[in-house]
């Protein structure tokens, strides 16, 4: 059993891989946290959890009672207004108005496997054997609020998922003000906080610092999980590396409004928070009804980030990823954006795609400007019909083209926004997101659809199959350039306004479960201005995500290596583009750019015909390559060797799942003169093993690659350099 409950010290020990996760009811009906970490054989309540200390300024739930206050104690899901000044989980106004809650234990059930969350993404198991779920019912007595705390432990993972759902049992009507996910506190704060955070095409940069005094947080409040901070955060206890030590990983399974945050109390304890951010968010519940939050998936590692990331790898990436291509290599592509932006036609296309089918590309993608009037980015943006003025013989000539040359066809969306110049703007003015009275401001010359509406989710479920059914379309790229203003919606009361985004979220999430079910057969990639909604929210829908709108070769080590801490390589999408680069203005080699972008979901986006013919034969040959690598890259165990973050180089390196295939990739940013002689520690591999670097005639036993290291070719000379070894097991 993963889950035992102790009935006479009233403890819940849930035990998943190598972790113990420890609970406790105190007598008072508290529900209090005892462990989180390595695995135990068996918990005892006292001696985790000191009680009985009266502490000055720390108020008494129980006044006759002056040792025992929630100001001190380690809550699992507290709430607001009874005695505990720290940030709570949960906090409701009642009808009368007050804000103060106090959440008590009423039941609770024990059972196997995972069960699903109604209207929202979450991880999955295939098998009740895999997992054992824990729900704990709190009750507050005056208002009738009962809070339903679910986790779920996985037999073989050191993951523990939460989430909770807010039930209204009294006879008035309640409004949620805030309801995280989850609520964890650390007895210390002895802990490095780790943060993925930049800036469109700056995403997912790996940001560190110590715990301080206070609150240290990431939030977003732009309607979409952003390119400024990532949903997740993870704590490293002191002298925890990439390979040693503990970590605990914090992920929230949601795209809009986010907080994340780490308390440290008077005491110098920490109190870890995530969930929906609860700036200008609200929601109305009355009698009878029920609020579900996004599931966090906690994860931990005895083994350092490195421990970490694959675990994260190996869930999101089986557990989370759903549908056929979960599971299947991912097709080489050339998308015709960079190449072309607005100004092509058929025959533009064509020539591309010709060249691409030359290289041995398996797929072309059109991108943006293919309906209605679009010949910039101010127009047409919810016109979904084929412009006849580029595309005379509409898409399906265009795709039969395609698929004539033995590629398959892929689409560029942008289905949640609309143009103020459209036919559709002008048919429904009420349909984007806006408050009356109020300008609509604008983002790159659009305005959000209302995706709280049912009419107009099934107007974009409607419009995007349509186009779908029209030509044999095996991919989309399903884009999402701006972030929310002026939120509110047409068809929402006063007192429910500022349920807007996140309903938006749940009519984004049915949108994209009805689409993605009913055409299975197509391969989803999301976007949103790159990496601006990189997150596992929309992972369970779309199994890859374009990485970042930055294709700089330099960039990308830093990019990609960030967005490795949490999400498996399958995720990501990486294409070399023209140089200099369009982005950063940078030049780097042909060769370098392959490298990076071999590193992911492999693709060029550039104008193939301008290839001189050494690049076409360099080209070729990466696409070859990419093809023998590509299964183990996407599906195997990813290694971080040398962080790009704390040097001018970076290195990484994949292993295949049965242990006979590695990929070392090594990249060096600047030269430095009279530069010393360099060795790079591989990791993964069978020390007792021989290994042969693949065309050439040197092995290399596998206790020499772990201990004492490859070393770097001399011959990299120059700045902007990149090296791959391939080493195949004897």
């Amino acid at each position: 059993m993963s889950i035992v409950y102790d009935e006479q010290q009233r403890i819940f020990h849930l035990r998943a891989g190598e972790m113990s996760y420890g609970l406790q009811i105190f007598d008072s009906g508290y529900l209090a946290h005892l462990y989180w970490g390595r695995k135990l054989s068996r918990l005892q309540g006292g001696r985790l959890l000191r009680t009985g200390i009266d502490r000055a300024f720390s108020p008494n739930p129980h006044p006759p009672d002056r040792s025992f206050s929630l100001d001190w104690l380690p809550q699992e899901y507290p709430s607001y207004g009874s005695t505990d000044y720290r940030q709570p989980a949960v906090q409701v106004q009642l009808d009368n108005g007050s804000t103060v809650s106090d959440l008590q234990y009423e039941s609770h059930t024990i059972r196997r496997g995972k069960p699903g969350l109604n209207g929202l993404p979450a991880t999955y198991v295939e098998q009740d054997t895999e997992a054992e779920t824990l729900e704990i019912v709190l009750k507050d007595a005056l208002s009738g609020l009962r809070a339903a705390l679910s986790y779920t432990v996985y037999e073989q993972r050191n993951v523990l998922t939460r989430s909770v759902r807010l039930t209204n049992d009294g006879e008035t009507p309640l409004k949620v003000l805030r309801a995280l996910s989850m609520s964890v506190d650390f007895p210390h704060r002895d802990y490095g906080l780790l943060q993925l955070s930049g800036a469109w095409s700056r995403e997912r940069h790996v940001q560190k610092r110590a715990l301080v005094p206070g609150t240290q947080s990431v939030e977003s409040r732009r309607g979409a999980s952003s390119h400024q901070h990532n949903p997740f955060i993870a704590l490293l206890a002191n002298g925890a590396t990439e390979d040693h030590g503990d970590v605990y990983g914090f992920s929230l399974v949601y795209s809009g409004n986010f907080t994340a945050s780490v308390e440290v109390d008077q005491f110098d304890t920490a109190r870890v928070g995530m969930g929906i951010n609860p700036f200008d968010f609200s929601w109305l519940l009355a009698p009878g009804e029920a609020f579900q939050t996004p599931e966090a998936v906690m994860v931990y590692s005895p083994d350092g980030l490195n421990g970490m990331s694959q675990t994260y790898h190996g869930l999101y990436r089986t557990r989370l990823c759903r549908g056929k291509f979960r599971d299947e290599p991912r097709p080489v592509l050339i998308n015709n954006w960079e190449a072309t932006y607005f100004d092509f036609d058929a025959d533009k296309i064509e020539q591309i795609a010709q060249a691409g089918k030359q290289l041995g590309i398996e797929l072309f993608v059109l991108d943006d400007g293919w309906f209605g009037k679009r010949n910039d980015d101010k127009t047409s943006l919810g016109d979904w019909f084929v412009d006849v003025n580029k595309l005379p013989g509409g898409l399906n000539d265009l795709a039969e083209r395609i698929t004539k040359l033995d590629m398959q066809f892929g689409l560029w969306f942008e289905p949640e926004m609309i143009s103020a110049e459209s036919e559709l703007y002008r048919a429904h003015p009420d349909w984007c997101l806006h408050v009356p009275g109020r300008t609509r401001s604008e983002g790159r010359n659009q305005l959000i659809l209302d995706l709280s509406r049912r009419d107009v989710c099934d107007f974009i479920v409607g419009t995007v199959s349509a186009v779908l059914n029209s030509a044999p379309i095996t991919y989309v790229k399903w884009d999402m350039n701006r972030h929310m203003t002026e939120i509110g919606s047409a068809s929402l009361p006063p007192e429910r306004q500022r349920e807007t985004a996140h309903r938006y979220m749940l009519g984004l999430y049915d949108v994209m479960e009805r689409i993605t079910a009913a055409f299975p057969n197509v391969l989803f990639e999301s976007c949103s201005g790159g990496g601006g909604r990189f997150d596992p929210g929309i992972l369970h829908y779309m199994p890859q995500t374009w990485t970042s709108d930055n294709t700089d070769a330099v960039s990308r080590l830093k990019i990609q290596y960030g967005t490795s801490i949490v999400y498996p390589i399958s995720s990501m999408g990486a294409h070399v583009s023209a140089v200099p680069n369009h982005q950063v203005h940078r030049t780097t080699s042909l060769m370098m750019r392959g490298d990076v972008a071999m590193s992911g979901n492999f693709g060029y986006e550039l104008d193939l015909t301008r290839f001189t013919p050494e690049e076409r034969g360099l080209a070729k040959r990466q696409v070859e390559l990419y093809k023998e690598l590509r299964t183990f890259v996407q599906f195997g165990t990813f290694y971080r060797l040398l962080s790009p973050f704390e040097g001018s180089e970076a290195a990484w390196m994949f292993v295949s799942e049965d242990g006979r295939d590695c990929l070392v990739c090594y990249f060096k940013v600047l030269c430095e003169p009279n530069e010393p002689l360099k060795r790079l520690k591989l990791k993964g591999l069978d020390p007792d093993a021989a290994y042969r670097a693949v065309g050439t005639d040197e092995v290399y036993g596998g206790d020499e690659l772990l201990y004492a290291g490859f070393g770097i070719p001399v011959e990299l000379h120059g700045d902007f350099q990149s090296l791959l070894v391939r080493l195949r097991k004897l």
